[in-house]
């Protein structure tokens, strides 16, 4: 007998509540067995048990339950030991979980896409989710009309003639609760079909040639978003129908970048920035009314207008990835900066990438990471966003998916030293960092060892990102390689004036992603030298 898989009951769990582990174990015959398990908060043990168990030949799931930690927010591993009736440990496996106050703590935005009547899969596609520790799902091109969101119809057909189902919808929000996940209804916060355009042209947006702008080949036609205005109350009381009558999250808000000045229906010409801004705070004001907890996401297209949203209401940051922004080390930038534009929000990357290209999603996986932000970019089954439009996703590689899962449980493990809570320490420590036998130069962009550097309390988190060997570091653009590996190497960092207490090492791309103790030793010159036994994709130092 032996552990096949482990993964948490819920995408996050609540203080105080129930926390579940499940165990998927396989057995050639009936059996006892014992489950010894640790659950740590980074290298510290704070909860240990013993379960015992009489399995049935086959598969099958043991589930052990705990009450949560009130602390929170925090990030918790658990270590877990298969042993047989003689007490001998014949499997090992790991899992992850955290503790939130609420799901935007630590946001990891997932998507569905597909609501076609008698949909027969709401558990299982919420089952295979939970798995990475998603906890709020995008549910995309969901509505009936972008300007009305909710039809007598049931079925409907959407704008783009698919059959779309509300009961399936209600289906999927249902399973999703169940997981403690949030579901969020998209909704564009300026687009409308033609012919509701033609039935309130005074309540467009203009060009400078005093024609509608379009959004599409005459597909949509763009609203006037500032606060106050007839679109902005109408949409307003869209929301009010839609949080009424389905149990959505929230609203998730997205536009389309252009245009960044308009005019309206007399000629007054208008820049964008502020009104996007303060229709997020309407929406957020009404969100609130409905649901205590309720959230706000608005889509920054191209990282526009970020300055003026960053800071609005919306619970956390979400920017769209295009060019310019096309190197690896803007996804770096576009997340430090947002949060700090939003006083320390978490920050989600849209960045669209083919799960064929695996060594991409890797490193922008790492990348983005190591950071402390998100990525939307799973949903559905084993599903990889590939392209703008959801429904064209595409299936990730069993391969690809176990090592993306390792990614999550990894995040989720050690948020508290590199996540959405912690602050970008780059600046201050990436060029006192140096890699033996290969460059971590910042004014280099390929072929080198990149240190991502964040900061929390006591804790130094050192992320080297690989790019040993990479030749390309346009994120969209294929990687026919993975970056070269290396074996045992030296690694220092100068410039320490307290003394070090500790050092540890930890990679999601190793099956044992829990922190191993490393030696090492600090000289005269307030330099901390040690080795690392290996980098692939990402490896992390944590230095106390």
């Amino acid at each position: 007998m032996h552990f096949i898989d482990s993964f948490p009951n819920q995408g996050s769990f609540e203080p105080g509540a129930h926390v579940g582990i499940t165990f998927v174990v396989t057995s050639k015959e009936a059996a006892y067995c014992k489950v010894r398990f640790n659950v740590l908060h980074l290298s510290e043990s704070i909860f240990s048990g013993l379960y015992p168990f009489n399995i049935e030949a086959g598969v099958q799931r043991l589930v052990i339950e705990w009450e949560a930690p009130e602390v929170s927010p925090r990030g918790y591993g658990v270590v877990a030991e298969l042993l047989n009736e003689d007490c001998e440990v014949v499997s090992e496996i790991s899992a992850a979980f955290d503790i939130l106050n609420q799901w935007t703590d630590f946001p990891r935005y997932g998507f569905l896409s597909d609501f076609q009547r008698r949909r027969t899969d709401p558990e299982a596609i919420i089952d295979s989710l939970v798995r990475y520790h998603i906890n709020g799902l995008q549910f995309y091109d969901w509505m009936y009309r972008h300007e009305q969101f909710l039809t007598d119809q049931e079925p409907y057909r959407d704008p783009l003639n698919r059959e779309l189902s509300l009961e399936t919808v209600k289906s999927l929000i249902s399973a999703a609760h169940e997981r403690n996940i949030a579901a969020m209804p998209y909704t564009a916060i300026y687009a409308a079909s033609i012919p509701f355009y033609e039935q309130h042209k005074d309540w467009a947006l203009y060009g400078r040639d005093g024609k509608p702008i379009f959004f599409g080949e005459n597909f949509l036609v763009y609203m006037d978003p500032r606060p106050g205005s007839p679109w902005v109350e109408y949409l307003l009381d869209q929301f009010d129908q839609v949080l009424d009558q389905v149990p959505f999250d929230g609203i998730h808000l997205d536009q389309y970048g252009d245009p960044k000045q308009a005019y309206d229906f007399s000629g007054n010409k208008f820049s964008l920035e502020q009104p996007l801004a303060g229709t997020i705070n309407l929406t957020k004001e009404l969100v609130l009314k409905h649901r205590k907890d309720g959230a706000v996401v608005f889509n920054a297209v191209t990282n526009w207008p970020v300055e003026s949203v960053a800071p609005s209401k919306q619970d956390f940051v979400y920017i769209e990835v295009w060019p310019p922004y096309i190197w690896f080390d803007d996804l770096h930038t576009l997340i430090t900066q947002a949060q700090m534009l939003g006083a320390g929000k978490p920050v989600v990357l849209a960045a669209y990438i083919d799960p064929a290209l695996e060594h991409n999603v890797r490193l922008m996986d790492a990348i983005i990471f190591a950071s402390g932000g998100g990525h939307i970019e799973l949903g559905e089954s084993n599903a990889m966003l590939a392209e703008a439009y959801f429904p064209k996703y595409k299936v990730m590689r069993p391969e690809l998916a176990e090592a993306i899962r390792r990614y999550y449980d990894f995040i989720v493990r050690y948020q508290d030293v590199i996540g959405p809570r912690t602050s970008d320490a780059s600046p201050e420590y990436a060029r006192n960092i140096s890699v033996d036998g290969v460059s971590t130069s910042p004014s280099q962009r390929k072929n080198k060892v990149w240190p991502i550097v964040r900061q929390s309390g006591e804790f130094l988190a050192i992320n080297l990102i690989n790019l040993h060997g990479i030749e390309s570091v346009e994120w969209a653009k294929a990687l026919e390689k993975a970056p070269q590996p290396l074996g045992i190497t030296e690694v220092r960092i100068m410039g320490f004036e307290n003394r070090i207490e500790g050092v540890w090492f930890a990679s999601p791309d190793e099956q044992n992603i829990s922190l191993i103790p490393l030696n090492f030793t600090q000289d005269d010159e307030n330099t901390i030298i040690f080795e690392i036994p290996s980098l692939k994709y990402w490896d992390l130092i944590l230095i106390k």
